[in-house]
């Protein structure tokens, strides 16, 4: 098990949260695997299962680690849609969808408006 988790009740487990260790169900089979992002589906079905309590990891991120990880989206993005002209609007269709990724990747849910 890794050093860098705790132990919540299944009421306090949300939809993104990311097991630190296998999970097993009552007879010791493994449900899920180390490293799982659940979802709330997965949570859904955890009573099921005999499961009460999950080991989540705990989440530390810090300003170099967000900063990082946005370079890596935009250089990602610039990667992918290295040969879309935004500038044109021959190709608006591709560049709706840069937005739209690009919104998403920062977390700002929905894409500015096309003009």
């Amino acid at each position: 098990m890794s050093g860098n988790f705790h132990q919540l009740a299944l009421p306090d487990v949300r939809p993104g949260m990311v097991l630190s260790d296998e999970l097993l169900d009552v007879q010791g089979q493994v449900l899920l695997p180390q490293g799982t992002i659940l979802t709330e589906a997965m949570l859904a079905l955890m009573p099921r299962h005999g499961i009460s309590v999950l080991p989540i990891q705990q989440a530390e991120y810090s300003a170099e680690a967000i900063e990082a990880t946005l370079h890596h989206h935009e250089a990602r993005l610039a990667h992918l849609f290295r040969k879309n002209d935004e500038s044109t609007e021959m190709d608006w269709a591709t560049s709706q969808l840069r937005r739209y990724v690009s919104a998403y990747r920062h977390g700002a849910g929905e894409a500015p408006e096309h003009e």
